[in-house]
């Protein structure tokens, strides 16, 4: 039997304690960074070597005399990683140190975002102090099941009557707001923010101009507006990565608010832009482009960010997006619109030629769907509606023969029920934008209208000859 040295025993059991510690610290500690230097500088590309970062993950930029520029690792080649800054880009040098900070992409979220506008890093403009959110949520969102997601069965009441009549407009959809510049879509905006029925609103002002920031915040929202909201502004002279992350940050904060139940309102102005900065990323490192200067890309990104708004899962809430797009040149069948109408649940056209003939909002009914309306509407009104995008169609297509006299009245009972209607229609879609109109009485002014000019009709067909015809020309002289 042997007897073992209780020294031995001890300073055994000591080290065996002590290698277990360092081996626990060793896991524990990260690796070492690797740090890597500036060689290349093109337009807004930067190009690093000697260091490994993954894309997305964020690098600063240091200068000998300290200066700092924040960069994101947007691609690679080789040994090369290709950068794009967040900020301006003053001052460096070659061989300026890279360093690598951080590899996740997670934003800070919370409801003391709530009154805030922040732009496209999280930082505040408002001058209300540092935001102390407690959560995270990544910057690309969470992927969800599309068996997962609740049905849209419920209508959404925007306040604006033509849209809530004729292109009814379901809780958790995803529209579109398609116009060229200077047709009012901002206006329109600005009237669904105050007159949708939302727990919260979520705007994301993305490559507008600086200036519209301001008055947005002040006199859309205005303050009591502003108290159930988050603003996201990353201007047109911001980055167009920051335009990329204000982008995407928007709809995190939606989604953070919409996975806690929240029924949210997703406004975003515009995709257009945000495609245009994916193209300028694009570009820069040199992917070839395709459509009209835009490469594949930016079509990937698009849905890859619309798809994240809608309906959550059961027993969360809803994100309703509205995405503004601008029609270059009020060309409908842009590379962006095309492929943002395909991937909405319905679109809103705007019209250049109604809003210079003072019609406002300048919506364009034949143009706009909503393509959730039959599954959300009762058969009536779906009935009225196709009613009454029937006779404004039938009078805008035989529009130029009346106002030059070439139509005969009489000739056609359909078109001079038209021409009779279309005073009363005209007023139906005109609204004053600080008159929300509910969806009930939008509903019940439709039906007025249909109804109300049905008689009329009747009673004109009613008439004799003589009596129907001046009265029939006194219609078409009031146009």
């Amino acid at each position: 039997m042997s007897v073992t040295d209780p020294l031995i025993e001890k300073a055994t059991g000591t080290w065996i304690e002590a290698l277990g510690r360092a081996a626990r610290l060793g896991k524990s500690a990260s690796s070492p960074v690797v740090e890597g230097v500036l060689t290349r500088m093109v337009g807004l590309t930067l190009e690093a070597v000697g260091c490994q970062a993954p894309i997305g993950a964020s690098c600063d930029i240091v200068n000998p005399g300290g200066q700092r520029v924040e960069a994101e690792v947007v691609g690679f080649s080789g040994d090369s990683l290709f950068l794009m800054p967040t900020n301006e880009v003053r001052g460096l040098i070659p061989n300026a140190r890279v360093i690598p900070t951080r590899q996740s992409s997670d934003i800070r979220v919370g409801p003391e975002l709530l009154g805030r506008v922040i732009d496209g890093g999280g930082r505040p403009l408002d001058a209300k102090g540092p935001i102390y959110a407690r959560h995270s949520t990544p910057l690309q969102g969470h992927e969800i099941n599309p068996l997962e997601r609740t049905p849209i069965r419920e209508v959404l009441d925007v306040g604006v009557r033509a849209i809530n009549a004729l292109a009814t407009i379901g809780r958790g959809q995803r529209m579109g707001l398609f116009a060229g510049s200077g047709v009012g879509k901002s206006v329109l905006l600005g009237m669904m923010t105050k007159f949708t029925e939302a727990d919260i609103v979520v705007v994301g002002l993305i490559g507008e101009r600086g200036r519209e920031v301001k008055e947005f915040v002040e006199e859309i929202l205005g303050e009591e507006g502003l108290k159930k909201s988050v603003v996201v502004a990353a201007p047109a002279d911001s980055s167009p990565l920051l335009r990329i992350h204000g982008a995407m940050q928007a709809t995190s904060i939606a989604e953070f608010f919409r996975d806690q139940g929240k029924h949210v309102l997703l406004l975003m102005d515009s995709l257009t832009r945000f495609a245009q900065a994916q193209r300028e990323i694009a570009l820069a490192i040199g992917e070839p482009p395709a459509t009209k200067g835009y490469p594949p890309s930016v079509f990937a990104r698009l849905p890859q960010l619309v798809e994240r708004a809608g309906n959550g899962s059961h027993n969360s809430g809803s994100i309703t997006a509205f995405y503004t797009v601008l029609v270059e040149g009020d060309d409908q069948a842009d590379p962006i619109a095309d492929s943002a109408r395909a991937i909405l649940d319905g679109h809103i056209v705007l019209s250049r030629q109604l809003a210079e003939s003072g019609q406002y909002p300048a919506i364009d009914i034949e143009s706009s769907i909503s393509r959730l309306a039959p599954q959300i509407t009762d058969p009536e009104h779906l009935k009225l509606t196709q009613q009454f995008k029937q006779i404004h169609s039938l009078y805008q297509q035989n529009r130029d023969l009346i106002n030059l006299g070439a139509y005969q009245l009489g000739s056609d009972p359909a078109i001079d029920r038209a021409i009779d209607m279309q005073p009363e229609m005209n007023r139906f879609l005109t609204q004053d934008m600080h008159q929300p109109v509910a969806f009930n009485d939008s509903y019940n002014q439709l039906m007025e209208t249909i109804l109300t000019s049905t008689e009329n009709t009747e009673q004109l067909s009613s008439m004799p000859t003589e009596t129907s015809e001046q009265f029939s020309t006194q219609a078409v002289t009031s146009q």
